[in-house]
């Protein structure tokens, strides 16, 4: 089995930073996408940024110019910089990782997901 561990969330004033990170553990073969998504209160979860095992990036244009996601492929690991957060972006936000793995043979393609941790952007 594959898990996803999150950290790096909490309480941040309006203008300030923090970095998540997701690290995926367990019978891994490769991971294609890694990608943060955010599920704010009364709103559908939503994609915030993703990126490829080759470095190609995707953002929502609502954090263009202000986040930054980046993965350390050695380590199985995804990060997200997260800069000049607005009251906005307060949300639970999961990391997920298209996992392929290898077992008896056999190759297995899976999207896992984080267990999720919170943003709170204070005005």
């Amino acid at each position: 089995q594959v898990q996803l561990v999150e950290s790096g969330g909490g309480l941040v004033q309006a203008g300030g930073s923090l970095t998540l990170s997701c690290a995926a553990s367990g019978s891994i073969f490769s991971i294609n996408v890694m990608g943060w998504y955010r599920r704010a209160p009364g709103k559908q979860r939503e994609l915030v940024a993703a990126i490829t095992s080759g470095g190609s990036t995707n953002y929502a244009d609502s954090v263009k110019g202000r986040f930054t996601i980046s993965r350390d492929n050695a380590k199985n690991t995804v990060y997200l910089q997260m800069n000049n957060l607005k009251p906005e972006d307060t949300a639970v936000y999961y990391c997920n990782a298209d996992v392929t793995r290898y077992s008896g043979g056999y190759y297995f393609s899976h999207v896992y997901w984080g267990q999720g941790t919170q943003v709170t952007v204070a005005s």
